[in-house]
């Protein structure tokens, strides 16, 4: 195991700059998930740190070593891709045994160590089978044993789920979080699902054109997200931004009606903000309710355990995600309300948290 640390790292394509300047600092066994939206420089710094790619400025060091020049084989990383890169004549065994195999690793190393990472994987009465004869799911645990029998210092995870349908993509990404816990081996993966990023990271690295936003554990984006862009980008569904005004303890919604804020906010001067509002953080009151936002119910989403409340207040969309049953329908006047504690407040010039 190893820690990876990137200091001051750019990456250029003739004059554009896709990766401006990144810090980031993953420590030993830690599991950290790269997370942004298409285009933001997740894989590429995936693949710098793997030595398929160089930075064009800054330093990559793993463990004690800089491995700025190195090439991959030298690293001490396996890389687990998207779309698995099976060979698909061999076998599982020749598969997950093939890297060894060209290192120059003697056959009895090789089978025993093939056997053990496909007894961990489950794949163990699947080792002479071809890959067409394997599922999806079946398919990327050969690719993730591959890279196990190598013993790395530092796993990387490019997307590998993406492939695969909504069912197997939780099975598999509870499989891949349960293997690290047994493993113990640092493992940087990256993803543009928050959802696959909240569940299974140590701590996220969330990215945007190709700069880091913030870093930190799932619960402290959740909760205390610096910027209007985190905020709606960690959390499903998506934290509701509303504009209004802020002044002495309390907010008037752009789109109408009062919230209250909680004390660390009482001090605010009379200033434009933007309110944050989760929708698993909304109540659905009646009509009139003395704190909310008063708005008009134009959609129902009932998905057994949930309810999604999509409502239109003065021309802003406001949704509220409930856990009981509602008996509310499109039309129906109601006011959305929350607890003071609850409100996140953005400066609405900078974005930034208040």
């Amino acid at each position: 195991m190893a820690s990876v640390n990137l200091t001051g790292i750019e990456k250029h394509f003739g004059d554009t700059r896709v990766i401006k300047g990144v810090d980031i600092a993953i420590g030993d066994g830690e599991f950290a998930v790269f997370v942004g939206p298409s285009g933001c420089g997740k894989s590429t710094l995936l693949r710098m740190i793997a030595g398929l790619d160089d930075p064009s400025v800054g330093q990559i060091r793993i463990g004690d070593q800089t491995v700025n020049g190195l090439p991959p084989k030298e690293r001490g990383v396996s890389m687990v891709f998207q779309t698995y890169a099976l060979y698909p004549h061999m076998t599982v065994r020749d598969n997950m045994g093939f890297g060894l195999m060209i290192a120059g690793t003697e056959k009895e190393t090789i089978g025993s160590k093939v056997a053990a990472a496909a007894k961990v994987l489950g794949l163990d009465k699947l080792l002479d089978r071809l890959p067409r004869q394997l599922s999806g799911g079946q398919r990327q645990r050969v690719a993730m044993g591959r890279a196990m029998v190598r013993d790395p210092k530092v796993f990387l995870f490019d997307e590998p789920l993406s492939n695969l349908d909504a069912k197997l993509r939780v099975q598999m990404r509870t499989e891949i979080r349960a293997l690290h816990q047994r493993l113990k081996t640092t493992s940087i993966y990256v993803t543009h699902d928050q959802i696959e990023a909240m569940t299974m990271a140590d701590r996220i690295i969330v990215l945007r054109d190709g700069q880091v936003e913030q870093i930190g554990a799932p619960a402290h984006l959740y909760d205390f997200p610096c910027n209007t862009f985190v905020a709606t980008f960690i959390g499903s569904p998506s934290m509701n931004l509303v504009p209004g005004r802020a002044a002495n303890g309390s907010a008037t919604p752009d789109a109408g009606g009062s919230i209250a804020l909680d004390a660390s906010h009482t001090n605010l001067a009379e200033q434009r903000v933007v309110l944050g509002l989760r929708p698993e953080h909304l109540r659905v009151r009646e009509a009139g309710y003395a704190n909310g936002i008063p708005c008009e119910v134009k959609v129902v989403e009932f998905s057994g355990a949930d309810t999604l409340v999509t409502c239109d207040a003065q021309g802003h969309t406001v949704q509220a995600l409930v856990h009981d049953r509602l008996l509310v329908k499109a039309g129906d006047k109601v006011t959305l309300d929350i607890e003071p504690r609850l409100v996140h407040v953005f400066d609405e010039a900078t974005q930034q948290r208040l």
